[in-house]
């Protein structure tokens, strides 16, 4: 049996017309979509990259007990269990934050390349003068990440030296090579389209070619008044483009997996880690980070509801309704693997779920790490009716650093206003209006169900603690 995972780094699922968007172009996704079983509640668990990259490999909600920090040394991979039953297994990934400074999430693969030069990856060291798009107050760290982003891309000529297409062609020429093969598991770890987006403009053009302004590729995580109208609309037109660029490239990708053969024997899954805010809520990004200073925001909606697809050899095709989560990988490609799924795994398999096998989910739980606390720590509990938006009781940081988003050292902020959330979904799907305090007894319920899965999860007694007295608690 053989299996592919494809990972999109920042995807938003309403971005992608098998979730019902109707002006971006991403035909190959929906076409994936048509032969694939298409989760309408799949949710991200930890939060965010690296954490999310840990749930994956691990089928944990590895929220509970680790942080932005490396892989260590007693956790044994689904790559790792699939290597010991004889599966060659194959890691392809520009995604740099969970295989750079020894973070070795890459460790338990037979093999694995990486693509080198996203975001702040350390890789060009030439001597460039480099002029920054915008103004540099609008833009994250704009005399480091930006900086060595434009020296890392200084030798970019053609569409296929960009980093999605490099990644793709790359999975393109080892499945040539290897799919001969009885066994196999391919992951493909994309970063785009997260920041920075600077597709081909032609790719730009189709979403807004009248823009005139500044390019605010890599905009500042704050508060979006500090964005214009045009520059907002612009933004969404170059994560639009960023979109759609994958999509030609995953496209590819997926003609040579049907030129091979392997569309009658060969699992495939089509994920993100998470979603980004485009002036939603009042935020543009998935956090707020100011000069070096960093708090978490909540997760909302755009953010922790991600698109997951999942082709099955022989099953038809339909959308599923249960409740998913990123930790459902890895038990998934073991179960058809015909491995078994050990104890300690925290997910259920898909294969199972689909076939109406496992018990239902009642929630989703999607967190930032909870060892360290930092400001803005909150876990959001989401049912089909509502998202509940809960803080602990404590909100005191238990280091003086947080690493989460980009690996660089931030203080942590002590300003940003905390407090609960209540939305149903139903009603309210943009999470409009917070009724924490017109639906008290919801609430409650909720924030019982929240403790109970947090015992189900053996959470650690202090985060259990912490959260049981959030409700009572003025915050």
């Amino acid at each position: 049996m053989k299996a592919i995972l494809i990972v999109s780094d920042t995807l938003r699922r309403d971005f992608l017309g098998v979730y019902g968007n109707k002006w971006i172009s991403t035909p190959n996704i929906d076409k994936l979509g048509k032969i694939s079983f298409v989760f309408d509640h799949a949710y991200c668990a930890s939060f965010p990259t690296v954490p999310a990259r840990r749930d994956i490999l691990l089928g944990k909600y590895t929220f509970l007990y680790s942080g932005w920090e490396p892989l260590r040394s007693n956790e044994v991979t689904v790559a790792q269990i699939l290597g010991e039953n004889g599966y060659t297994t194959m890691l392809i990934a520009d995604t740099p934050h969970f295989l750079r400074d020894g973070f070795n999430y890459q460790r338990g693969f037979t093999g694995w390349k990486w693509i080198r030069g996203q975001e702040n990856d350390d890789y060009i060291t030439d001597e460039i003068k480099i002029e920054l798009p915008c103004d540099p107050s609008k833009l994250r760290c704009p005399d480091t990440t930006v900086v060595q982003y434009f020296k890392n891309i200084s030798q970019r000529v053609y569409e296929e030296d960009y980093f999605s297409p490099k990644t793709f062609s790359e999975a393109i020429r080892w499945l040539e090579k290897n799919y001969r093969r009885e066994k196999f598991f391919l992951y493909i770890d994309t970063f785009d389209p997260h920041e920075p987006w600077d597709p081909p403009r032609w790719y730009v053009d189709m979403y807004d070619p009248d823009y005139k302004g500044e390019e605010v590729i890599y905009p500042r995580y704050d508060y979006s008044d500090y964005l214009t109208p045009e520059e907002m609309k612009h933004i969404r037109a170059l994560y639009a483009g960023e979109v759609t660029l994958v999509d030609r490239w995953l496209g590819r990708f997926l003609t040579k997996v049907e030129d091979l053969g392997l569309l009658k024997n060969t699992l495939i899954i089509f994920t993100t880690d998470h979603g980004f805010l485009h002036g939603e809520h009042g935020f543009i990004g998935k956090s707020i980070i100011r000069e070096n200073k960093f708090a978490y925001i909540p997760l909302y909606e755009e953010i922790a509801h991600i698109p997951l697809l999942m082709y099955v050899p022989g099953e038809k095709p339909r959308r599923v309704k249960d409740i998913v989560q990123l930790p459902d990988i890895p038990s998934t490609i073991l179960d058809w693997a015909g491995i078994g799924i050990p104890e300690d795994y925290q997910g259920y398999s898909l294969l199972q779920i689909i076939k109406g096998k496992v018990k239902k989910r009642k929630t989703a739980l999607s967190s930032p790490p909870l060892p360290p606390l930092t400001t803005g720590t909150r876990i959001t509990l989401t049912t089909k009716e509502w998202s509940c938006i809960i803080p602990p009781k404590y909100t005191k940081r238990e280091r003086g650093v947080e690493l989460s988003v980009d690996g660089k050292e931030k203080e942590a902020m002590e300003e940003i206003k905390v407090f609960p959330e209540l939305y149903n979904l139903r009603s309210d799907p943009q999470q409009k209006y917070n009724l924490w305090e017109k639906e008290k007894e919801v609430a409650r319920q909720l924030h019982t169900l929240l403790i109970k899965e947090l015992q189900n999860l053996q959470a650690k007694e202090e985060i259990i603690e912490n959260w049981r007295e959030a409700f009572t608690t003025e915050i």
